[in-house]
């Protein structure tokens, strides 16, 4: 049996057993303890990740379908989001170095790929749905609680035209940005859009990224010209966004790269799809006179290696060479011949907040028959420093800890 069908028989006979005790009658509990052949093969798995010197990695909990986190501001729960039906409150136990439990957040709700959750600074989760957003005022207190509600940031079928809610680029990530807004970025469900739908697109925000005031008022388009961002951060030193960028399939192997970006104000465009990824041109816009004053990324990275989620470093548990700059997942390839991805990378910045370079930091997920045994989607930090790491191939969380030599 492969991870992905081992997961979904573990989940279904988890969720399938009887409830014993007043915790499983107050949630859907879908298991405590790191035990079985899921575990056993993901561990063996971990055994071969490289990573730097002085870093471990741990299986830190089973959670089917796992994508984007949001750790609780009180330190106490990481709300992990699906492409599925369902978002997950595991519990933090910082004294074990493993989750203490893992249970279906708000099961009473149907949600539709409820892969985008963040937190505001006054503790609300918000959880974007491919055409939904619902707040969560007191998300990390009554994560057991099956009966809890949301509300309606933006209503069932107002975040875009019901028709362009589609696969491919559904799947939705949000932050709350220094301003006090809720930014959320909209892939737009084409490879290359065709002319026709570049009005609407704009208008509405789609292959680039919205913000609104908390409540759902004040939407406005902040970004255009992004393809497919499903990962997103501001920088804490200067308040900026960043952003990852999915680029154009079916050009070849090797091009066009991926994208790191920066957003410092308003209403730029980053270029696509005039262009297809760094600067390269699409086939179909080639002869398209590109608008002035594009914005190209700070940093390219590999062709097809899908960079989804990333997070701005601000712990000091990892060397001082990764304090400030950017932990990104890549998803790994879907079509290409020699896949690549499955891994975790690291960009580093400049003095001046601008992009350095990347490199690999967590590979391995992609073995030597070029097979994958777990595909990255989101990074995230706990207040002790450590890296979680989420898998949405394997159904579950790392944990990565530096044990190494901290003196200078």
């Amino acid at each position: 049996m492969n991870i992905r069908l081992a997961g979904i028989a573990f989940c279904l006979l988890a969720l399938s057993a009887p409830a014993r005790g007043q915790e499983a009658e107050r949630s859907a509990l879908v298991h405590v303890i790191q035990t079985g052949p899921q575990s056993e093969t993901i561990k063996k798995t971990l055994e071969t990740i490289k990573l730097p010197p002085g870093f471990k990695i741990r299986l830190y909990a089973l959670v089917p379908g796992a994508r984007h986190m949001a750790a609780g501001p009180q330190g106490k729960v990481i709300f992990v989001g699906t492409g599925e039906t369902k978002v997950y409150a595991v519990t933090v136990d910082a004294a074990s170095g493993v989750a203490g439990g893992v249970s279906e957040f708000a099961p009473a709700i149907e949600m539709n790929a409820p892969n985008g959750v963040c937190f505001g600074k006054d503790g609300v989760l918000y959880v974007a749905e491919i055409d939904r957003v619902l707040s969560f005022p007191r998300a990390e207190e009554d994560y057991q609680d099956p009966s809890v509600r949301g509300n309606a940031v933006v209503e069932q079928d107002k975040l875009l035209p019901v028709e362009d809610a589609r696969a491919p680029h559904n799947a939705r990530v949000c932050r709350v940005g220094p301003d006090g807004k809720l930014y959320i970025a909209l892939g737009q469900p084409y490879n290359v859009p065709p002319k026709t739908k570049m009005d609407e697109f704009n208008e509405w925000g789609i292959g680039g990224i919205i913000r609104m005031n908390l409540d759902g008022t004040g939407r406005e388009v902040f970004a255009r010209g992004i393809r497919n961002s499903v990962g997103m951060d501001f920088n804490p030193k200067d308040g900026i966004l960043w952003f990852t960028d999915n680029q154009v399939d079916r050009m070849g192997d090797d091009i066009p790269p991926e994208e790191l970006n920066r957003a410092p104000t308003a209403g730029l465009n980053f270029g696509f799809p005039w262009y297809g990824g760094g600067h390269i041109r699409t086939n179909e816009y080639k002869d398209e006179t590109p608008p002035e004053g594009l914005v190209f990324p700070e940093i390219e990275t590999a062709a097809h290696a899908a960079d989804l989620g990333m997070t701005f470093y601000t712990g000091t548990n990892f060397p001082a060479k990764y304090r400030g700059g950017i932990f990104f997942a890549q998803h790994g390839s879907w079509n290409r011949t020699d896949p690549i991805g499955a891994r975790v990378s690291f960009a580093s910045l400049k003095p001046d907040g601008t992009g350095d370079k990347a490199e690999v930091f967590a590979e391995g997920w992609l073995n030597k028959k070029g097979a994958y045994d777990g595909r990255p989607v989101d990074v995230a930090q706990l207040p002790d420093g450590s890296l979680i790491v989420s898998d949405d191939f394997a159904g579950a969380l790392y944990r990565i800890t530096y044990e190494g030599d901290r003196r200078p």
